[in-house]
């Protein structure tokens, strides 16, 4: 696709990134199975190990296929670069690498997927790094948990497991204000739903394992740059403004502007991590991506009637869904979020844990999975799994109680999926 008017979602969720294949004219995207490149010649090949040129080394660092797929979600979400990689894990500790040092830490969202919890309080120390959990309703604590050594603010656009709606502009101005980048995790509700950048953010991650790919098929990550952010304002990102030992003293942001981060993130985050996004991967998601928008609106339409039917029901305490009148988050989601607040949500069952195992153990056209996003419908008792390694205290503050499932709603047809929940509810609280 070449520059030209601005495009609606839909023409760039199809387009973007993509051009007719030069050698054979293929309207897809061929999938590039190639781990190296042939140079030209040796000042080409010099050029390009010097960063003084852009082009194809080795598939660890660059790929035809994963291009395309990066130049797309960047599009998509209002970035100007985006480096994508295997997982949404490695996404999180590829958007902190060049940031972080040992002694620093990251303030962090409590209300987020369980294994990031984990890879936030425990495998991050490996590192010599940090986080300070706070509520992010909680202004005045997100802003009094910033000291000197912080160097980021993380949170999750809508949350894992319990469909929280982050406030993204009032945390991006306490972000702004203290010269911090705010990294916004838009996994669950993808660019279609939320534009975290335009909200201040500076830098989105995603798992595109989950809706983006859609269909449950690969694993992989991206970290998509703002290019917003002034990397040199301060001493506190030396690994973007300062010389880099690796490439003869150039200075990221100096020599690469807007694109600092990027650069940085495929210079040396895939060069060093090794954290790389397989070219099959990244067609697959390609091939989800076209579809973004119409499954998004699926998703939303019977996440909004499921959770309707869940709330009014005997048999269940409560539901936490924003796209509910009754959501405390209900004002917030309408004006962060007019096209839907998503389709993750959970739901408090009467009977506890026993009857949350008896109900993933009776449905049948849900899936006992531990995935989000699919076109088919999901479910999973965190407690049991997802959030099983923390404490319930932290279950309670992260929305995944004991007597919580959460349901990731599909595309089916809407009125099977309510006979499905109502057979399998029947079921598990039986007395």
């Amino acid at each position: 696709m070449t520059d030209g008017p601005n495009y609606g979602f839909d023409t760039l969720q199809v387009h973007a990134g993509a051009r007719p294949d030069p050698a054979t004219g293929a309207r897809q995207t061929p999938i590039y199975q190639s781990t190296s490149y042939v140079f030209r010649d040796a000042d080409h090949a010099a050029a390009l190990f010097n960063l003084q040129e852009v082009g194809y080394i080795y598939s660890r660092l660059t790929n035809p296929t994963v291009a395309v797929l990066q130049e797309r979600i960047a599009t998509l979400e209002g970035g100007v670069g985006a480096v994508c990689c295997s997982s949404g894990h490695a996404a999180q500790i590829m958007s902190l690498f060049p940031l972080m040092g040992p002694g620093c830490n990251v303030v962090v969202s409590t209300r987020l997927y369980g294994g990031s919890i984990t890879q936030f309080s425990q495998t991050i120390k490996r590192f010599g790094w940090s986080a300070t959990f706070v509520d992010f309703d909680d202004t005045d604590a997100v802003a009094a948990a910033i000291d000197d050594d912080t160097r980021a603010v993380f949170c999750e656009s809508v949350s894992n497991p319990g469909g929280y709606v982050t406030d993204i502009p009032a945390i991006a101005a306490i972000a702004d204000k203290a010269g911090l980048p705010l990294i916004v995790d838009n996994t669950s509700a993808t660019p279609y739903l939320c534009r975290p950048i335009e909200m201040g953010a500076t830098l989105v991650v995603h798992s595109t394992t989950k809706y983006l790919t859609g269909s449950g098929t690969v694993t992989g990550g991206c970290v998509v740059d703002s290019g917003k952010f002034d990397w040199s304002q301060s001493d506190k990102f030396p690994s973007l403004s300062a010389p880099e030992p690796a490439y003869h003293g150039l200075k990221f942001h100096e020599t690469f502007g807007e694109l600092a981060f990027t650069f940085h993130g495929i210079a040396i985050g895939l060069r060093d991590l090794g954290m790389t996004m397989n070219p099959q991967g990244a067609h697959y998601t390609l091939l989800g991506i076209e579809t973004l928008s119409l499954r998004m609106d699926r998703h939303v339409a019977n996440a909004k009637k499921i959770a309707a039917w869940l709330e009014k029901d005997d048999r269940i305490e409560k539901v936490t869904y924003a796209g509910l009148e009754s959501s405390p988050y209900a004002e917030r989601a309408g004006k962060l979020y007019p096209k839907g607040a998503g389709a993750l949500f959970t739901c408090a069952v009467k009977g506890g844990y026993d009857a949350c195992i008896k109900l993933v153990d009776n449905l049948e056209i849900f899936s006992h999975v531990a995935n989000l996003g699919d076109t088919r419908s999901l479910i999973i008792h965190p407690a049991s799994t997802t959030h099983r390694q923390l404490t319930e205290e932290q279950q309670e503050a992260a929305g995944a109680a004991p007597d919580t499932v959460r349901l990731s709603i599909g595309i089916e047809t809407v009125e099977d999926l309510l006979a499905d929940l109502d057979q399998a509810l029947n079921k598990a609280t039986a007395a």
